[in-house]
């Protein structure tokens, strides 16, 4: 039998986050029973799709919902969508869009690696600062359409997405929210929509812990119709991002867990271990320990920053970075600077903050 250990990798305790670079997250039970069920059986794919789609539409109180191979993927679909649902002869022109609405705005602030997805589909982006004026005056006849990126901090003259939906409602304007790490709160699987998105798109692999390699569209009902004849199984430009039997009911059992889940006792969890971190760490010399919240991705879940002092410990942190995934077992840990790490308990599994305590006591400690 084919394993980690046979092939000589080592897996890893997850005090980092629901990273792709470690797997995003762990499937449950229900999640793995239902993609084996899957597993035993052909199908009609675009029969499946549909039937998935209608079922997380209804449960996450959207108009409609498609399964995607991740987030990212979802991003290249919607854009494609903001041109298709009002220009279907763009169907087989990807991404030759001269001859169309093809521009994406986008905030200068909110740039990150995954808006270059937008790209793939042939739209231009219109680069904006965060403010109402400059939204208004990028807005032509060319604008497909405006993507929001939720980001853990906002400046407070930074426009809102409240704000940038209604100006865009007033064109007729899409608005996309890229809201793969947006998870929790629970509610944001309908609350982007409600408040008038066009599409939210998510990651089915990090905090859903469905399928790494699935992420969900949620939205109108009309953008997704547009992209389903070139998605998989279908040709054309969404071909490559094919979604298996087996990932959309993952997917799908990944969102029913996830709406019946107690996300309260979830949140005194990370409290509580946060806390424990803290306590455990503050008394070695050298060593600074406090609670950070919101996490990276803004989530509304607390993390233990450790700051290190390099002259006390004779490492740095990126140092006692190495050696968390040195140790035996490996443990990943975020970086964040050169005399900071966090310790995030939102990818632990019970019992393994106890080993990443002691695993700090022992590396921590002062020479």
């Amino acid at each position: 039998m084919t394993d980690y250990k046979t092939l000589g990798v080592r897996p890893v305790i997850n005090a980092f986050a629901t990273v792709t670079k470690y797997g995003g997250s762990l499937m449950p039970p229900e999640v793995i029973a239902a993609m084996n069920e899957a597993a035993g059986a052909f199908v009609d794919l675009q029969q499946l799709q549909r039937a998935v789609g209608e079922v997380i539409a209804e449960l996450t109180g959207n108009e409609a919902a498609y399964v995607t191979s991740g987030a990212a993927a979802g991003i290249v679909l919607a854009a494609a969508a903001s041109v298709l649902h009002k220009n279907p002869d763009a169907l087989k022109r990807f991404p030759d869009l001269g001859a169309f609405n093809n521009e994406a705005i986008i905030f200068r602030s909110q740039r990150n690696p995954y808006d270059y997805s937008i790209k793939q589909t042939g739209l231009t982006y219109i680069e904006i600062e965060g403010a109402s004026a400059a939204l208004r005056a990028a807005i032509t006849a060319r604008t497909a359409c405006a993507l929001w990126f939720p980001r853990g901090e906002r400046d407070e003259e930074d426009i809102t997405l409240a704000e940038v939906i209604a100006i865009a409602n007033e064109r007729d304007i899409p608005v996309i929210v890229d809201a793969a790490a947006q998870l929790p709160p629970v509610e944001n699987l309908w609350r982007f929509t409600e408040m008038g998105a066009s599409l939210a798109l998510f990651s089915g692999g990090k905090d859903l812990r469905g399928p790494q390699s699935s992420g969900l569209m949620l939205g109108r009902r009309d953008f997704i119709e547009s992209i389903r004849p070139i998605s998989n199984p279908n040709h054309g430009l969404g071909r490559p991002f094919k979604v298996g039997k087996e990932e959309m009911m993952g997917a799908l059992a990944a969102v029913e867990r996830y709406l019946k889940l107690d996300h309260a006792a979830r949140e005194r969890y990370c409290e509580e271990t946060t806390r424990m971190f803290c306590a455990a760490l503050n008394p070695l010399p050298g060593v600074r320990a406090e609670r950070a919240f919101p996490n990276e991705a803004g989530q509304p879940l607390p993390r233990c920053r450790v700051m290190v002092d390099p002259g006390v410990l004779g490492k740095s942190a990126a140092d006692l970075v190495t050696d968390f995934l040195r140790h035996e077992p490996a443990i990943a840990v975020a970086p964040d600077s050169d005399t900071s790490f966090f310790l995030n308990p939102m990818t632990l599994n019970p019992g393994e903050e106890l080993i990443v305590r002691d695993a700090c006591l022992k590396l921590l400690s002062a020479p």
